[in-house]
């Protein structure tokens, strides 16, 4: 089960990649990026404006709370 869920993770990462250097090279724009974590329960994040941080940050924290109420 959880070999499964590494191979998932890691191919939403390898997609998500894939789909920012496709974006980068047709668009010719600036691309909006942000990355986020946990550290312990404390949510981290950074990206390139504002407004992807605190989504990114409501994001985070919904799913921490996800995670508090499922054990």
């Amino acid at each position: 089960m959880q070999e499964k869920l590494l191979l998932i993770g890691l191919a939403f990462i390898l997609m998500g990649i894939f789909i920012t250097i496709i974006a980068f090279f047709l668009g010719g724009k600036k691309i909006e990026y942000a990355f986020g974590g946990f550290i312990g329960p404390i949510p981290f994040g950074w990206a390139s404006n504002e407004k992807m941080l605190i989504l990114l940050l409501i994001i985070l924290f919904i799913f921490s709370l996800y995670l508090f109420f499922l054990k």
